[in-house]
């Protein structure tokens, strides 16, 4: 890794973070303590607002801005591929958002790396018909932002229909289909459900808020102690 990126990355990681020793900075970057310790003393000393000290531990001040983001070959491979992932299998606001984000960053890369942005051969073709299962996905999304209840008729895979109401906790993408990560206020108990399954979604005034212990981060809890990542489905 050069160097200017390192700095670049030891500076995210103290944004990322409210405090952090010199052994889990180093951890993360791959490097000896005495390279961090350096490190965060070349940045204090060009104005970067890091408080601590070594054996301690150090904050970065929460209102430092960093300069403009620089990107190298493949992370703008990177980058291409995975607007190109949302723009097939994201709902229609999402590509389109991703298009005009990938257009700012054409804007700004300099000539070499924009030859990369534009000829990137990698590819997300639609091969499965993504429209039907994209269709109810903008609200999906709002419910979770807004932490909203949702009420929907599901059809499981065997053929059984049920009414549910959940909480929407968190949308994941499996390669070829989408599922929603919920608390089932049917089952009592996180299950999660296939959008493509679901019909007459209706977005609730109801909402919550987390502060009795359910949420995306039980949800995960749930799915690593029964073995099963998508939980129960239905």
């Amino acid at each position: 890794m050069r160097r200017a990126d390192r700095l670049f990355q030891l500076v995210q990681l103290l944004r990322a973070r409210r405090f952090a020793t010199g052994q889990q900075l180093a951890d993360e970057l791959g490097v000896s303590k005495r390279t961090v310790y350096r490190d965060i003393s070349d940045l204090a000393g060009s104005g970067v607002p890091i408080r601590g000290e070594a054996g301690v531990g150090y904050q970065l001040d929460r209102s430092y801005e960093l300069p403009p983001l620089t990107f190298n070959a493949e992370e703008v491979q990177a980058l291409v591929l995975g607007a190109r992932i949302v723009s097939v299998w994201g709902d229609p606001e999402l590509a389109a958002s991703t298009r005009t984000a990938m257009t700012k960053v054409e804007a700004v890369l300099p000539e070499p790396l924009r030859r990369v942005l534009l000829s990137t051969p990698l590819y997300a073709p639609d091969v499965s018909g993504s429209a039907q299962v994209l269709a109810d996905m903008p609200l999906l999304r709002r419910a979770i932002t807004e932490q909203r209840h949702i009420h929907f008729a599901y059809q499981r895979a065997d053929g059984e229909q049920s009414s549910r109401q959940v909480r929407p906790l968190g949308l994941y993408f499996w390669g070829k289909k989408w599922t929603l990560a919920t608390w089932c206020e049917l089952r009592r108990d996180y299950r999660s459900f296939r959008p493509d399954r679901m019909r007459d979604v209706k977005l609730l005034d109801l909402r919550f808020d987390g502060s009795d212990g359910i949420s995306l981060a039980g949800f995960i809890e749930h799915s690593d102690e029964t073995d099963e990542y998508e939980v129960r489905a239905g």
